[in-house]
């Protein structure tokens, strides 16, 4: 059977997000943000469960309306399975069953990491096979090779942190707003790369560790405080830019090694991260020196959207798959 609209919806975290994929293009595409989860720092999961309740009908419906499409449509809903937070994904997963009863339309569960691989077949052209992919978020940072739209295999992860996750710290550390990658990103281009050294952790192989190089800013902003208590305030263009540098270099350094045992054609960003300009600007410059296409989605499909979940359900469900009704969600990724 072809499915030429899919309802997509996304619940992973704190974005309700919706998309309809109409043959082959994003006809609309709606995210409603959480600005509860500023106050504190970072994600409530109480909180954005509750807010994603509120918001998943209305994000339904003006997405609906935005892509000129009616409910009864539509061929089939992808929703986000996992990983995420469980009571997050429970919303999202719940709204897709009641619809697939109610409308008897089939419905496929997405693994939101190859959905944010997914993101970069939305928009032509599409990269060609093998692909070597960056993964990039908040909650994940993986080296993941695609040899087919939706087979994939991870090739080398962080071990603790993810690089997002270290933004968020790092950015937590110097006292600037929630979420925090962004102003990193946006001071970074005010100050001096090359003005401080944060090392990395050594790890072998295509694997990845953050939680030293997060440390290495902590010992220093403790020291530098202690002998000028106004030094990160004075300085904070400067730490930034010196930060996402080391960041910047280490991820980099990792994907020129996985080019060297992938050989891709085409080399891919990922994932919330990928939005940094710094990191784009740089996988761009790389796959120019290896002379293999480069792949970045554009940004409003670098974050959790439902594009990315209604794109990779539109080549799931191309194979035949679908998601049983008794389906689970899942909070971390064994899949």
């Amino acid at each position: 059977m072809r499915y030429s609209t899919i309802l997509g919806i996304e619940s992973s975290c704190d974005d309700t997000a919706a998309a309809i994929w109409h043959n082959g293009k994003i006809l609309a595409n709606i995210a409603a943000g959480q600005k509860v989860h500023e106050q504190y720092g970072g994600v409530v999961p109480e909180l954005a469960s509750r807010a994603h309740q509120s918001n998943i009908i209305p994000t339904i419906r003006q997405t609906l309306i935005n892509a000129n499409i009616a409910l009864n449509s539509i061929d089939a809903i992808a929703y986000t399975q996992g990983p995420g937070l469980m009571g997050s994904l429970l919303v999202g997963a719940n709204t897709a069953k009641g619809l697939s009863l109610a409308l008897n339309k089939p419905m496929i569960g997405i693994n939101h990491l190859q959905a944010h691989v997914a993101a970069l077949y939305i928009e032509n052209p599409k990269p060609e096979f093998p692909m070597l992919v960056l993964l990039v978020s908040g909650g994940h940072t993986k080296l993941v090779r695609v040899d087919d739209y939706m087979k994939m295999q991870t090739i080398g992860t962080t071990l603790d942190d993810a690089a997002g996750e270290a933004f968020d710290k790092a950015a937590k550390l110097l006292n600037l707003p929630y979420p925090g990658g962004p102003e990193i990103d946006r001071l970074a281009k005010l100050g001096n790369p090359m003005e401080y050294t944060f090392p990395h952790a050594k790890v072998p192989g295509l694997d990845m560790s953050f939680s030293g190089i997060k440390t290495s800013l902590l010992y220093f902003l403790r020291k530098s405080t202690a002998e000028d208590p106004d030094f990160a305030e004075k300085n904070k263009a400067n730490i930034c830019a010196s930060f996402q540098h080391h960041m910047v270099g280490y991820l980099i350094e990792k994907t020129r090694k996985a080019i060297a045992e992938v050989k891709p054609k085409t080399l891919g960003l990922a994932g919330g991260v990928s939005a940094n300009g710094s990191l784009r600007s740089a996988i761009t410059t790389l796959a120019k020196e290896n002379r293999i296409n480069g792949c970045i989605p554009a940004f409003e499909y670098c974050t959790d959207n439902a594009a990315m979940i209604a794109v990779a359900g539109h080549y799931l469900l191309e194979t035949g798959a679908t998601t049983p009704l008794n389906a689970v969600p899942f909070s971390r990724n064994s899949h």
